[in-house]
């Protein structure tokens, strides 16, 4: 197996979600020389980016997108401290956490997942999290974005508290929040002051892209 048969198979067994597989392939590729670079960006994330395509189409479901995130997920683990050492530049940083009252994290999970296959530098702060919990986060890390998740129409609320939390500290005009779970609407993503909103994981990333663009922007203005 040349080099580029291995990327395409490395593609194809992301795709379904193989992760035993895309695990060994990833050995596989590092040992015949192949750079940690060329495995995420010519074989992983084309194949997750596929994933968020097909799920969009109405192709793929949760459940697709799922398993090919943890197979992703797995090669991750093995490639982010290589890719540390190599200097491979982050196109941003992102605070993630399920708001406080909600222990569901399979969206967040996921999200954060397709974000670090992407090429972002995902800090997740679990599930439960306090508002003053994702004051002190944004302000150890300085990230692009904080993402506020909820799966209850119950825990919404804590948007906004968590955005008021984060005016109070001083801290609003230096991050773009965004927020995003079940019941979440742009509608009330805008009620809220939100600066983005995605219903899906694939939609995240692609937003995310957009408000670090913006958020650097409004820095150098």
């Amino acid at each position: 197996m040349n080099e580029e048969e291995l990327l395409a198979q490395l593609y194809d067994l992301t795709l379904v979600g193989n992760a035993p597989a895309v695990l060994e392939l990833t050995n596989v590729g590092l040992e015949m020389g192949l750079s940690p670079e060329a495995l995420l960006f010519n074989a992983l994330i084309p194949s997750l980016e596929e994933v968020g395509a097909r799920f969009e189409r109405g192709d793929f479901f949760v459940p697709e997108m799922l398993i090919a995130g943890r197979a992703m997920a797995g090669a991750m683990d093995r490639l982010r401290p290589l890719l540390i050492e190599t200097g491979v530049e982050s196109i941003g940083t992102f605070v993630m956490g399920t708001v406080k009252g909600d222990v569901h994290d399979i969206g967040k999970n996921l999200c954060n997942i397709m974000l670090e296959g992407a090429g972002f530098q995902v800090v997740d702060l679990g599930v439960q999290v306090a508002p003053e919990k994702f004051v002190a986060a944004v302000e150890e890390h300085q990230p692009d974005i904080v993402g506020f998740s909820a799966f209850l129409t119950t825990t919404m609320p804590m948007f906004k508290a968590n955005i008021n939390a984060l005016e109070k500290a001083g801290l609003r005009d230096k991050v773009m929040v965004m927020v995003g779970g079940a019941p979440v609407t742009q509608e009330y993503a805008d009620a809220v002051g939100a600066d983005g909103y995605a219903a899906d994981a694939s939609t995240a990333v692609n937003r995310a892209k957009e408000l670090v663009k913006k958020h650097r922007l409004v820095g150098q203005a």
